[in-house]
């Protein structure tokens, strides 16, 4: 289980980082351009603190893994992001855009919250 969660974690931090990024390093212009027409229906900055936070959640998903230390911020951090997720999803069927992606990420991150749970109980 625990090489389980060493994958799961890993490939969702890989994507976290990736999406958390490209937020914080491109206007809202390039969002836009790039399908991300909900920044219109944000404050301005709402996409850098949305990439902020999945930056910092891909960090929580695997440094108390690797340190050892709070191994509990792990599982926490996993219920976290898929809060964010859970968002997301009703901004894009709010704009009747298709959800799939973040509702396939949320559940992935489910599957490791409750997966980081069992692991640090052991």
């Amino acid at each position: 289980m625990v090489i389980l969660l060493w994958i799961l974690n890993g490939v969702l931090a890989i994507v976290f980082a990736k999406t958390g990024s490209f937020k914080l390093s491109r206007s809202r212009d390039d969002l836009r351009a790039a399908g991300m027409g909900w920044v219109d229906s944000f404050p301005r900055g709402s996409e850098k603190v949305i990439g902020f936070a999945e930056i910092f959640g891909a960090i929580g998903l695997v440094a108390p893994l690797v340190t050892g230390i709070a191994r509990v911020l792990a599982p926490i951090s996993a219920l976290a992001l898929m809060f964010l997720l859970l968002g997301a999803i009703g901004t894009h069927l709010r704009r009747k855009e298709r959800a799939t992606f973040p509702l396939v990420l949320a559940a992935f991150c489910l599957l490791s919250a409750l997966l980081g749970f069992v692991v640090i109980r052991d």
